[in-house]
């Protein structure tokens, strides 16, 4: 299943342990790693990234660049999101542990930032910093708990009618402040909090994970914060890109695993219901836009084939064996 070509924990004191999972996304991963040794200084840091058996080459590009400077784990398959980095998790050393997507890009205040941040305020568990895309648009770099609230209506509207309990990613605030939970694009969790609460729950695949982690941390007393000041550029979704249909697969099986661990029986059984609906509705409405635009639109022939394939694995049961897991 593993195995491991790099695996050596610094001899002196490491304050931060950057952890990165990778799938497929060799040119983005490396640009990560550039961005690592070219905005993190004066912190002893040490890098781990598990390659979750991607095709495209990317562990031997890591080492042909980095040789025995990353930890590199290979996995033979696609152990998921959540596996993957506990395995680096188990091993790391720093007082602080940075998850990056692969598809992250450093920028010089971004860790600082969160590090000094966290070091001043003992009871956070984790901070984030401000994601933004490549042409510069700010991304959701936070979220809610998912609850039938959030999943029943459109989040846009909550936030319109109540600010305060769903902020979005067009708040104006200038310091950190205190969230449900973080987009895992990019965590600084400090590890003390890890041994209190654990690692990720492996019944996650992709998708969620860290959002239950995030409930965990908050219900074992620690809190979460946004740092709207350290920035992040995140090309994001690239991975999911891939498979799309398998991806969005993945992400309904997360999240039922998220309400059937964490709501009501009753909330449970609605969201299931009402998201089953919602894809039949959507079905009809993206093929109505492919009938009148002739199928010359790409988005629209693409959403037909996700709605469809996803009502499809619906009508199956939710099948374990459909996903990017045996992909």
């Amino acid at each position: 299943m593993e195995s491991t070509k790099t695996d050596k924990l610094l001899k002196t004191e490491v304050t931060l342990s950057f952890i990165i999972v990778n799938w497929n996304t060799c040119g983005l991963l490396l640009e990560c790693l550039d961005s690592i040794h070219s905005t993190v200084t004066g912190y002893q840091y040490e890098i781990y990234v598990i390659d979750n058996g991607s095709e495209d080459g990317s562990a031997e590009k890591v080492k042909k660049r980095f040789g025995g400077e990353i930890n590199l784990i290979e996995n033979s398959e696609n152990s998921g999101f959540a596996r993957a980095n506990n395995q680096a998790l188990r091993r790391a050393g720093g007082k602080y542990i940075v998850l990056l997507n692969s598809d992250t890009v450093l920028m010089e205040n971004t860790i600082r930032s969160i590090v000094s941040f966290l070091e001043k305020n003992p009871s956070a568990a984790m901070a984030g910093p401000c994601m933004k895309s490549g042409d510069g648009k700010i991304q959701n770099s936070y979220d809610n708990f998912p609850s039938l609230l959030t999943e029943l209506f459109n989040k846009s509207i909550l936030r319109l009618f109540l600010p305060n309990r769903f902020a979005g990613k067009t708040s104006k605030a200038s310091q950190p402040f205190e969230v449900d939970s973080l987009i895992g694009a990019c965590i600084v969790v400090r590890s003390e909090a890890i041994k209190d609460v654990g690692l990720f729950d492996e019944d996650y695949f992709f998708f969620l994970e860290e959002t239950d982690w995030c409930l965990r941390m908050r219900k074992a007393g620690w809190k979460i914060f946004h740092h709207p000041v350290a920035e992040l550029v995140h090309l994001q979704g690239q991975s999911k890109k891939l498979r799309p249909s398998l991806a969005w697969i993945e992400y309904y099986r997360s999240l039922y695993l998220f309400f059937k661990k964490n709501r009501s029986a009753a909330s449970y059984v609605t969201l299931r219901l009402f998201r089953f609906i919602k894809l039949i509705i959507n079905l009809l409405l993206t093929i109505a836009g492919l009938c009148l635009t002739l199928g010359t639109k790409k988005r629209y022939r693409e959403k037909t084939f996700v709605y469809a394939h996803l009502i499809w694995w619906h009508l199956c049961g939710c099948p374990d064996n459909v996903g990017l897991r045996n992909k």
